[in-house]
């Protein structure tokens, strides 16, 4: 597979929209049932001009019962009480607010003027002449591309790893060159280095990730001018905004990247970094729903933890609706968050 392909699950209480580059998934796209619209990327609104902060060069702007952060140059000052239309230029995460850039003045009120582009046309916008797939196949592909964007380390082509780990202060990514072949050091160094930076980009897509980001780079006496060509050329499709430094002396590099949408792990996981019951309901839910299309007219039960059976429950009767009212979700206390069995009795 090349080239770029779109994939769209429409499933019970969350759909996922991923683009795969050349067979690997670089952009997973998640809504689910209850979130807040108004701070979707892309969503214009009019918002009305709270409080302005000088000293930080923001302002607080009310969008109509949801705040967002405006950053202003010192020749565009808004004043407070000032009506603006504003888009989302960047999703609200880890407790921090959206932000918004300024469209134009407006009249009236706070309110959405337009939501956000839906999943289908934000993957459009990748790949315009490209058909989007839905069904069991987009599925296992959404399913694989989740499964990707929770890890920590990945392989890297041709041997050796990389580990990305979040911080609150920035992204780190540890290049290591593992089990790498080859007798020339130098070689083999770069490659690893240069591998790390295409497979980093592609991941940091993938997970949300933007920010301050520092890879720590394996080996000594790098081309830095050949690493910052490579940087700037994976880097690429996020710009505008991106900012790439040179190698350090401590064989670093360190980028700025803008972030945009919501990083994955604060969509699928609770504030210890585990697997939220949300997340476990609707993947159980998932599951049901592919048991009962294997298994058509079969009766059907479901055994998961207690916890992660009461987030299922709102779920359950759309499920019903589809599949028809033959399946049971049972509660066990004995079995872990993450585990769950579906099948027929």
């Amino acid at each position: 597979m090349s080239g770029r392909t779109l994939f769209l699950d429409r499933g019970i209480g969350e759909s996922r929209g991923v683009l795969l580059l050349d067979g690997a998934p670089e952009r997973l796209l998640i809504e689910r049932d209850g979130d807040d619209a108004r701070t979707r990327l892309g969503a214009r609104h009019v918002g009305r001009v709270r409080k302005v902060e000088p000293a930080f060069a923001s302002a607080f702007v009310d969008l109509g019962g949801v705040e967002a952060l405006l950053s202003f140059r010192p020749d565009a000052r808004p004043v407070e009480g000032q009506s603006l239309e504003v888009e989302i230029r960047s999703e609200p995460r880890d407790g921090k607010l959206a932000t918004v850039r300024v469209i134009g003045p407006a009249q009236g009120a706070p309110r959405l003027l337009s939501p956000a582009p839906s999943l289908a046309e934000q993957l459009a916008a990748f790949a315009r002449d490209a058909e989007i797939i839905e069904g069991r196949e987009a599925r296992l592909v959404a399913d694989e591309a989740q499964d990707e964007a929770l890890q920590v380390v990945h392989k890297l082509p041709g041997g050796g790893d990389i580990a990305i780990e979040p911080t609150r202060a920035l992204v780190a990514i540890d290049v290591d060159i593992g089990e790498r072949k080859g007798n020339d050091v130098k070689r083999v160094t770069r490659a690893a280095n240069h591998a790390a930076l295409a497979q980093g980009a592609r991941l940091l897509r993938l997970k949300g990730l933007g920010g301050i980001v520092v890879f720590d780079l394996v080996g000594r006496g790098h081309d830095g001018n050949a690493l910052l060509t490579a940087a700037r050329a994976a880097f690429g499709p996020d710009n505008p905004g991106v900012a790439i430094g040179p190698v350090g002396r401590f064989g670093t590099m360190e980028m700025t990247i803008p972030r945009r949408t919501a990083p994955l792990s604060d969509i699928l996981c609770d504030g210890r970094g585990n697997l939220s019951d949300l997340t476990l309901a609707l993947r159980l839910i998932r599951a049901i729903e592919t048991e009962g299309a294997v298994e058509p007219g079969a009766r059907l039960e479901a055994r998961c933890h207690p916890a992660v059976a009461q987030a299922a429950g709102p779920y359950a009767e759309q499920l019903a609706g589809k599949i028809g009212a033959r399946f049971t979700i049972r509660p066990e206390p004995a079995l872990a968050r993450e585990r769950f069995e579906v099948r027929a009795p």
